[in-house]
């Protein structure tokens, strides 16, 4: 992948959560890219002992489902970690859904068959999934975040499924000094960023107080086209839709951005 692209001249800001950064980081570096780091969520795994009692009794009760439905990597890694606890071998007839290809990665991991759509990485591209579409009177578990999008488990349940959260984690902000952003695109010469979810572009722009030197100048990347018109609407003058959040098309992104500046 590394050959595909000179990116030398880039300097990236990425923004994911700390620890889920280091294979873009260093296919970036290899193609002659530079990064910078600023995490922008933190994930902090559900602790309290009411909610993880609500996780068990879901988990122990999952060969009542027929889809379980994880709508990230955070979401598969845990939602897996939680599952290899009370299920030596996974429920029969018990399908697996994700929402992107990454996210699909961290299940197949576990060799579980997942079902993902080809088609784009948005709720809406998993609710037109076929095996989601006749779902009456059915049980799903949507395993998840605190807090997020309804999109899906509001479609299914007008659809006749009980869709039961499973919610594993939160994000919070990391207290930062108020100027980071604009201090680090300044003083490193950041000249591209990489935004992965709607919640990262939040707090970015919580971040970034409309300084003109992030917003106008500084192409971003971001993973879909509602996120596209919502950094858009922001502020941001060049904006990306990288059509995903994976390493593969955030690279091909890099290198249109590289392309463009020489």
């Amino acid at each position: 992948m590394s050959a595909q692209y000179d990116l030398s001249g880039l300097n990236v800001l990425l923004t994911r959560p700390a620890g889920q950064s280091e294979s873009l980081s260093d296919t970036i570096k290899c193609c002659g890219g530079s990064v910078c780091e600023l995490p922008l969520i933190e994930i902090e795994p559900v602790t309290d002992p009411d909610a993880c009692e609500r996780i068990k009794s879901r988990i122990l009760n999952l060969d009542q489902y027929v889809a379980a439905i994880f709508i990230s990597t955070n979401a598969a890694r845990l939602g897996m970690s939680w599952i290899d606890r009370y299920w030596p071998q996974l429920p029969t007839g018990l399908s697996a859904y994700a929402v992107g290809p990454g996210t699909a990665a961290v299940l197949g991991e576990f060799d579980w068959p997942v079902h993902c759509s080809d088609q784009g990485v948005t709720s809406e591209h998993l609710l037109a999934l076929p095996g989601l579409r006749n779902i009456a009177g059915q049980r799903v578990a949507l395993f998840r975040g605190v807090g997020g999008r309804e999109l899906i488990a509001e479609t299914l349940r007008e659809r006749g499924a009980q869709v039961d959260y499973i919610e594993l984690y939160r994000r919070r902000t990391p207290d930062y000094n108020a100027d980071i952003v604009a201090e680090m695109v300044r003083d490193r010469k950041v000249n591209a960023l990489v935004v992965t979810s709607a919640q990262i572009l939040d707090v970015l722009l919580h971040f970034v107080h409309n300084d003109p030197a992030v917003l106008g100048s500084i192409p971003v990347i971001v993973p879909s086209a509602r996120v596209r018109d919502r950094a858009l609407q922001a502020g941001f003058s060049s904006v990306i839709d990288a059509g995903g959040a994976s390493d593969a098309v955030i690279l091909e992104s890099l290198g249109d951005i590289a392309n463009a500046v020489r």
